[in-house]
């Protein structure tokens, strides 16, 4: 028997939810991954009846910041959720492309017939991060499980001192150089001459359109009110150029005339998002119009040990200026072709050094009327494994709002010199 030949599927974006981000150590800090994950997908549960068993294919999650408990993140959240129990889960982790990934991970599924749903997402919480046991007093501790006797026991645990019960602090840093994501950002910066008022400017603009995009009542669908809050705590409605340009550098100080602050860098987030996504088949028996449809994407990654702290040109955040060319050449597309352009906004300056390094490969400049229009993460936060699904669910429902075909870009970049970018359109 000749095997059966699969054909490819449209994948829609049905719907989102999500709870409103909010900065560590604030409204969510005793909340953790799991709590803020199965908010959000109750909150998608009930707005599209999904409750009973097989209405969801899989659900696909994960987190960056993960306890020794979330090693079945997912799993643990469905059993904990709205969702049927009969639910298969599983997690996926890259870093803050995670919730895109998810939501290509799904869509792949779906695309080839092997399940007619699933919903996607993530989860972070810096509030939450786990502390680790000191390397040195974990030997020690490993050494006493492995005695024989009682007095082999207690002859490795008097190894233990006064140091070694200061805990492992996770640290916003890449392994291989030492240097935080900002810090890069930083070096990206210098190399490429992303001066400080355009950062601001950015800035100023995220946030005002997030606010804009709350008073029409944009995300009244979109957002779950959680421990609170029914807005992004980070959100600053007042926010302007000209108040952001007071603000202190932050990194990059070891140089003359650093240029990233608080104010155009994104904060340490606590949230959660997920993602609704179905063949045309399942949403028409449901009765449900889809918002978009996910017709391409594509993942990159860049050298940037050799780039950043070599002097090279690619810089930790620079994937995106890989991934977007090869996607756009292999769908037969220019940046011209998009109505809409959604860039993960982790640092003003990664933005601005972004569209830079397209418009350098040839693919043209971006309109700033076409970039972000809601705002994007240096205006609600990043809660690192929940910036994708948060991104989807948005630039779907912009698009779903035009009455013409139209057509959107979506651009993260990620931590590892890593990037993941796709494409929406609703015909």
């Amino acid at each position: 028997m000749s095997p059966q030949k699969m054909s490819v599927r449209r994948v829609a974006v049905v719907g989102g939810a999500r709870i409103p981000f909010a900065r560590s150590d604030g409204p969510y800090a005793t909340a953790s991954n799991q709590q803020m994950l199965t908010a959000a997908l109750d909150g998608l549960v009930e707005r599209y009846g999904l409750q009973e068993a097989g209405a969801v294919g899989e659900f696909v999650a994960g987190a960056v910041l993960k306890h020794s408990r979330d090693f079945n993140l997912a799993r643990e959240t469905v059993l904990g959720s709205k969702l049927h129990p009969a639910t298969p889960a599983y997690d996926i982790q890259q870093a803050c492309g995670t919730g895109l990934q998810a939501v290509i991970a799904a869509a792949n599924k779906i695309a080839l017939g092997q399940t007619e749903s699933a919903v996607a997402g993530g989860a972070d919480t810096a509030s939450d991060a786990p502390l680790g046991v000191n390397d040195s007093l974990r030997r020690i501790l490993l050494q006493a499980r492995r005695a024989k006797s009682l007095g082999g026991r207690v002859k490795a645990l008097a190894k233990v001192r006064p140091g070694h019960l200061v805990p492992d602090i996770p640290r916003n840093a890449e392994p291989r150089t030492g240097l935080s994501m900002g810090e890069h950002a930083a070096v990206t910066a210098r190399a490429r001459g992303i001066g400080r008022a355009a950062q601001d400017e950015l800035a100023a603009a995220s946030h005002q359109r997030l606010a804009a995009a709350y008073e029409r009542g944009f995300f009244q669908d979109l957002v779950v009110p959680f421990r609170g809050l029914a807005r992004d705590q980070n959100l600053r409605p007042g926010s302007t150029a000209e108040k952001l340009a007071s603000l202190k550098p932050v990194f990059g100080l070891d140089h003359p005339d650093p240029t990233m602050t608080a104010g155009n860098s994104t904060p340490l987030t606590d949230g959660a998002a997920t993602v609704l996504l179905a063949s045309e088949e399942w949403a028409r028996e449901r009765g449900l119009e889809p918002l978009a449809y996910l017709t391409a994407y594509e993942t990159a990654a860049v050298d940037f040990v050799g780039g950043d702290v070599a002097g090279g040109e690619d810089g930790l955040l620079m994937a995106p200026a890989y991934a977007v060319p090869r996607m756009l050449e292999r769908a037969g597309l220019g940046l011209a072709d998009f109505d809409l352009v959604e860039i993960h906004e982790a640092f003003a300056s990664q933005v601005l050094a972004t569209l830079a390094a397209w418009e350098k490969r040839g693919l043209g400049t971006v309109d700033r009327a076409r970039l972000n229009v809601v705002g994007s993460s240096l205006a609600t936060g990043h809660p690192f494994a929940a910036t994708g699904a948060r991104i989807v669910a948005t630039l779907a429902k912009l698009l779903a709002e035009r009455d013409a075909p139209a057509r959107g870009l979506i651009s993260v970049c990620a931590a590892g010199g890593q990037g993941v970018t796709a494409i929406l359109e609703r015909a």
